[in-house]
């Protein structure tokens, strides 16, 4: 039964509200395939709507292979394998639906046709040498923030007025440029500048210093365990028109040689794939990691936290979200996550690890037994798929799931293969490697403290790039777009 919440005050326009409704209905089951929509009359009668706007819904809910019509303005839900576009449905999922993307389909569509650099199968983008004009060595440059965990450290400073929190939001920033860097190699030379672009009304002063003294403070962390990373700077923006709390960013940029490249040739067939812990407690962290990283954030914070927050910070989102998406949760910050001893607050603000001081050592002793990293952030463990050409990855030996996944996906119902596209869980770096050399990686690993070991391989593809995930009995497959 299609139940719809038409609010008339809202800045979302009316037929807006009910394509969206309507489209999380049928993809979250509540209307089956084949099932008849409510006709346009009741519909008009009950919620008070034009009829012509109830029409130009459901025409845009056909328009993407969602509903069907047929005589006399009935409109039916399609079968899945009826749909125009079986792509587009399967990203519009409870993520995508919350206006984010695990695959950034439309962020690799616009940038199809520029120059992918002097390695383009690197996975970041790799120059000449532009700062120093060395023709034996390159540049590498990387943005990119700590997204929805600031919204999190907003949260709690607003409910203990503690600003402390944001010390670690500095460092999620800083360890989702960095280790992306990581995966071509560097390790040294690398400067990290920062950006807070911040509502000074409710971020004050005591956030912008938190935040300053967490990156000098984990700069300096990550120096005195071997990686070469220096602050230069920053700018904070006071832009309160244009964001409601606050955002934290950063840049890194590196130079380093061509020679000592990682990964520039792409991930080939006949590798061992060696998963790097994301939980767990690292010699180099003062404290336990629930795992959970920068990515993800937005679906964890709404799946997991209740109505208190929507009702009490309404500025912590997006209010063009469908009500029934926005914390949805049965969870207060300081109540305990099941399975864990952290609360809810501590797991999803546990600081993103960062591998560099394990892979500085690794590339340090062992660089030319380490044939490719790959950062499962973004896309989670579908990350791989943009490496390498006609690749099957097969992750069939996965590290235990840490306990934040797995209440994530019980209080969500968030389909098992959606969640290893969002998050990483249980590894969040991967290395690799011959088979002989898995033991090397597995043993430098543990010496940080890092629960490692091989949790799959590559094969040839005849079709593309593609992966295989075993989760339990199930078995999870996926393509390159």
């Amino acid at each position: 039964m299609l139940e719809l919440r038409i609010d008339p005050q809202a800045k979302l326009p009316v037929y807006r509200q009910i394509i969206d409704q309507t489209h999380f209905a049928i993809n979250t089951g509540v209307l089956a395939p084949g099932q008849e929509l409510p006709s346009l009359r009741a519909l008009s009668e009950r919620h008070g709507i034009a009829v012509n706007t109830i029409v130009k819904a459901f025409r845009a809910l056909a328009e993407r292979g969602l509903v069907s019509s047929g005589p006399r303005s009935v409109y039916r839900v399609k079968g899945r394998s009826a749909q125009k576009a079986p792509k587009r449905a399967a990203e519009a999922s409870r993520y995508a639906a919350r206006g984010v993307s695990a695959s950034k389909r439309e962020v690799h569509t616009a940038i199809q046709a520029l120059d992918r650099g002097l390695f383009p199968l690197s996975f970041c983008k790799i120059t000449e040498d532009y700062l120093t004009l060395d023709p034996e060595s390159c540049n590498v440059i990387h943005a990119d923030g700590s997204g929805s965990k600031s919204v999190l450290a907003y949260l709690r400073y607003r409910e203990t007025g503690d600003a402390s929190v944001f010390r670690g939001i500095a460092q999620d920033s800083i360890v989702m440029n960095l280790d992306d860097l990581l995966c071509v190699g560097a390790t040294d030379r690398i400067v990290c500048s920062s950006t807070i672009n911040r509502n000074a009304k409710r971020a004050g002063a005591d956030v912008l210093a938190a935040l300053i003294a967490g990156t000098d403070e984990f700069l300096g962390r990550l120096r005195r365990q071997g990686v070469g990373i220096h602050n230069g700077g920053g700018e904070t923006a006071d832009v309160g028109d244009l964001t409601p709390t606050l955002v934290v960013d950063s840049c890194t940029t590196t130079v380093m040689r061509k020679s000592d490249v990682v990964g520039g040739d792409g991930i080939p067939a006949g590798l061992a794939i060696v998963g790097l812990a994301s939980s767990g407690r690292a010699s180099y962290e003062d404290a336990e990691n629930s795992g959970i990283g920068s990515n993800g954030l937005t679906s964890a914070r709404h799946d997991l936290l209740s109505s208190h927050y929507r009702d009490t910070y309404p500025e912590t989102f997006d209010p063009q979200i469908a009500a029934e998406l926005v914390y949805t949760g049965p969870f207060r910050m300081a109540e305990a996550l099941p399975g864990s001893s952290m609360s809810v607050g501590e797991a999803l603000l546990s600081p993103t690890r960062s591998y560099a001081p394990l892979i500085a050592a690794l590339l340090g002793a062992k660089r030319s037994r380490i044939k490719a990293i790959v950062h499962c952030s973004g896309g989670g463990q579908t990350k791989c798929l943009r490496f390498g050409r006609n690749v099957h990855f097969i992750k069939d030996a996965m590290l235990p799931i840490p306990p934040i996944f797995n209440v994530i996906q019980r209080v969500s119902k968030t389909a098992w293969k959606e969640m290893y596209q969002v998050y990483n869980m249980g590894h969040r770096m991967e290395i690799y490697c011959a088979p002989r050399d898995v033991k090397l990686v597995v043993e430098a690993a543990r010496s940080f403290g890092i629960a490692a070991q091989k949790i799959g391989r590559t094969e040839k593809s005849d079709a593309g790039n593609c992966l295989t995930v075993s989760h339990g009995a199930r078995t999870l497959r996926y393509r390159a777009d």
